[in-house]
């Protein structure tokens, strides 16, 4: 099988050096993730108000033991498919970053990211998962699944911490979800999407094959959105990313359920990086990232402890404020894809384009050649063309929507 290759990834994904999360974990709640999130229908007032889907707690987990981190009941939200689409799925695994120490993992429980107790009670479809076929072209009518994340670790561990009263139990969160799902007609799926933004990005890359083999005679695909963690080097020359990666690796004993095609010649570590496990998936892949992401930026490739001095400290608020020699750091020729995979790479300072309305589709949204993202993404899935899009360099995309942080 011919193996992913790298060619063109921007940005060198790496975590910041902290002692710990903590610090990490609440700039992420506070600042970035809003600032993601909100307004995911761009600047337009007349845009309809979204599609709000209730929270669907899954009581059978707790026969398989899969909890959140304080030990709730996990959950999810549906909203049914119809007409054509009356039997295809979509499933997209929540991100929102990793606890990487007891004590981060013991904040994190006290959030939605770690317990279901904090969860919203209804959450709005939008993007790839909105309702409207002006909005959703390809995959509006299809059943469509939010999967919460409250586990820390992209749905992949398997253990527990007695004494801190910590339950590391993604990887069971994660098959619970799916045994519902199936028992609620996802078996009879003629064709599936397993899709991912972030830390849950990572997960869809790692369940990918798993999705797959739940359903053999389905036509499955997986998408990674801002899902390629990168093994790299900060501003600074060091590997804040391995250290940080390390310790989510410690704390949840991964290496006893990370992809073995994987551990059986690498270290665990090194097996929580997407680009050591992407050679050997066999299902079909689509990797949607920004050459510029821009929480990698802040808090990956120039976290305040890699930049003491503060030289790029304006660069991470404003793509514009960027010096010619910063553009040319972030963006690295390496990435590439086998025939049967994705690609759109766009030189925008963005993160997670497929969960937000504005950058998904709509009138302006980003595109390469002319094709936005969601185009992109359901020609690849149906076939009607190979998605090999790959931008020119920063700044001669004018459809880009950059994050600015105030």
């Amino acid at each position: 099988m011919a193996k992913l290759l790298m060619w063109f990834l921007g940005v060198f994904f790496v975590l910041t050096k902290l002692v710990d999360s903590y610090e990490f974990e609440e700039f992420f709640y506070n600042k970035t993730e809003g600032a993601f999130l909100e307004s995911v229908y761009g600047a337009s007032a007349a845009a309809p108000p979204p599609l709000m889907i209730g929270l669907t707690i899954i009581h059978g987990a707790a026969a398989r033991g899969a909890v959140c981190l304080d030990g709730t009941l996990p959950g999810y939200h549906i909203h049914r498919g119809y007409g054509s689409g009356a039997n295809s799925w979509l499933i997209q695994l929540e991100g929102g970053g990793w606890c990487n120490s007891v004590r981060s993992c013991v904040y994190r429980k006290k959030t939605r990211r770690g317990s279901s107790n904090y969860m919203e009670k209804q959450i709005p479809f939008v993007g790839i998962l909105s309702n409207r076929a002006e909005e959703n072209p390809d995959f509006y009518n299809w059943n469509r699944v939010k999967v919460r994340y409250c586990d820390g670790a992209s749905f992949t561990g398997d253990s527990e911490d007695k004494a801190a009263g910590l339950q590391y139990r993604g990887k069971r969160i994660y098959q619970a979800a799916m045994e519902e799902l199936m028992s609620k007609g996802m078996r009879y799926a003629k064709q599936a999407l397993l899709s991912g933004c972030s830390a849950g990005g990572l997960a869809s890359i790692m369940h990918c094959d798993d999705f797959s083999n739940l359903l053999p005679h389905t036509k499955v695909k997986c998408l990674s959105d801002a899902g390629l963690f990168m093994d790299a080097n900060d501003v600074s020359g060091g590997h804040a990313i391995r250290d940080f990666f390390g310790g989510v690796v410690k704390t949840q004993s991964l290496q006893n359920t990370l992809p073995r095609t994987c551990t059986n010649h690498l270290d665990a570590t090194s097996c929580f990086f997407p680009q050591n496990l992407i050679g050997n998936i066999r299902t079909p892949l689509f990797l949607l990232n920004t050459a510029y992401d821009s929480w990698q930026l802040q808090e990956s490739l120039a976290p305040h402890t890699a930049d003491p001095h503060g030289l790029w400290h304006d660069c991470t608020l404003n793509n514009e404020r960027c010096s010619p020699s910063q553009i040319q750091f972030l963006q690295v020729k390496r990435f590439a894809a086998s025939r049967q995979n994705g690609l759109f790479i766009n030189s925008c300072f963005a993160h997670c384009q497929s969960e937000r309305q504005d950058t998904w589709f709509s009138d302006n949204s980003p595109t390469i050649n002319n094709k936005p993202i969601a185009l992109a993404v359901g020609d690849w899935y149906f076939d009607r063309s190979g998605v090999k899009a790959i931008d020119c360099a920063y700044p001669c995309d004018r459809t880009c929507h950059n994050l600015v942080f105030k």
